[in-house]
């Protein structure tokens, strides 16, 4: 009987041990599932923190591109600056279809010198300051004064002395211009114009893009002040040449370049003629004539246009750029002999009768005073 508390015993010891080990393995079953699951969170956890990184970069990057927020303020300048570039747009095609159809509207006005119907030719005559002299010989030959210059406008022919402003605006000499174009009405004064003979080359293109935007005219004519015109020829000339489309009328010439300087008609850019330095073919200065749509491209594309050393080959060059049509006419040409100009037609005369009379008396003066000299001389020697 004693012998059965011992087996007791030992069945209770065996008992709590196997329980023992029976709740170990859940425990270890747990602790592997924690460490999964701890590792797949932390994986989550890192892949979360690259997505959120990306997803910052990108954002930063579509805020940079994205337009800020718009006030009613930003939103109207906006659609004002749309606006602008769009007229900015239509204006440029207006301005391309008017150089085409050689269109421009007048932008200067002078009492009485446009009367509104279609001239048939523009003459100016270069003058300068202290040409007053040739200016008065001029209105009591060939060129007409006082009532008689107007009944020549009614005709369709306007003439007028073409002068530029002194370097010293103001001053006598432009003064006495002004107070002599108050007396004649027959100037042409070009007010961006300096009057000076290193200035001669660009006095071209102020008086024809000055003379287009002025009077409506077919033809426009530029004159030197050594020649004397028979203007009725010309006229004549231009009338039969009426609807004749980039017209280029003169003496058409070339010459060589003179590439010495301090020499008559020096060319200080002679190097961009080529070899040859040879002039390309040109009206000669005394007198050429240009169609209206000539002197409308002129006036348009003044401020680019090239000038150089002399204005008849300056004009020649902007007529090889366009269309022009050119015609050589022999009544155009004269032969310079010093400062006068010696007519090889009827249509540039040499002299008018004043300049003959003075002329003739200057002669028979020096003959005279050559004789008494002479006879001087040889009462001298007798002695």
């Amino acid at each position: 009987m004693e012998t059965l508390p011992m087996t007791t015993a030992k069945s209770s010891e065996r008992r709590g041990r196997s329980k023992q080990i029976h709740t170990s393995k859940p425990s270890v079953v747990l602790a592997f599932f924690s460490c999964l699951a701890w590792l797949y969170v932390a994986g989550r956890l890192w892949q979360d923190a690259e997505n959120r990184t990306l997803l910052s970069n990108f954002l930063k990057k579509s805020m940079e591109q994205r337009p800020k927020v718009l006030t009613v303020e930003d939103k109207l300048m906006l659609l004002g600056c749309k606006d602008l570039e769009r007229r900015i747009v239509e204006a440029e095609m207006d301005l391309t279809l008017a150089k085409s159809q050689g269109y421009l509207k007048n932008q200067l006005l002078q009492s009485g010198s446009s009367s509104g119907k279609k001239l048939l030719a523009v003459i100016g005559v270069y003058t300068g300051f202290g040409s007053h002299l040739n200016r008065n010989v001029y209105r009591g030959s060939w060129m007409p004064k006082g009532d008689a210059l107007k009944k020549l406008e009614e005709r369709g022919v306007v003439i007028r002395f073409v002068i530029g402003r002194s370097a010293n605006r103001g001053d006598s000499l432009d003064r006495k211009i002004d107070a002599e174009n108050r007396e004649t009405k027959d100037f042409l004064i070009l007010e961006g114009h300096e009057e000076a003979q290193e200035e001669l080359p660009k006095k071209a293109k102020f008086f024809f893009s000055t003379a287009v935007q002025i009077w409506d005219a077919e033809f426009y004519v530029k004159v030197d002040d050594n020649i004397d015109l028979d203007l009725e020829g010309l006229i004549g000339l231009l009338d039969r040449s009426r609807g004749q489309e980039s017209a280029y009328i003169g003496c058409m010439k070339s010459g060589d370049v003179v590439t010495e300087e301090g020499r008559q008609w020096y060319e200080p850019e002679w190097w961009k003629f080529g070899d040859g330095k040879s002039y390309f073919r040109h009206a000669a200065g005394s007198i050429f004539v240009l169609s209206r749509n000539l002197a409308q491209y002129i006036n348009i594309n003044s401020a680019s246009l090239k000038t150089y050393a002399h204005d008849d080959t300056s004009v020649g060059s902007w007529m090889m750029g366009v269309r022009a049509t050119y015609k050589d006419d022999n009544r155009f040409c004269c032969s310079s002999i010093n400062r006068g100009c010696r007519p090889l037609s009827r249509l540039l005369m040499p002299l008018n009768n004043n300049i003959i009379f003075a002329a003739s008396h200057a002669l028979i003066y020096c003959i005279l005073w050559c004789g008494f000299c002479e006879v001087a001389l040889d009462h001298s020697f007798q002695m």
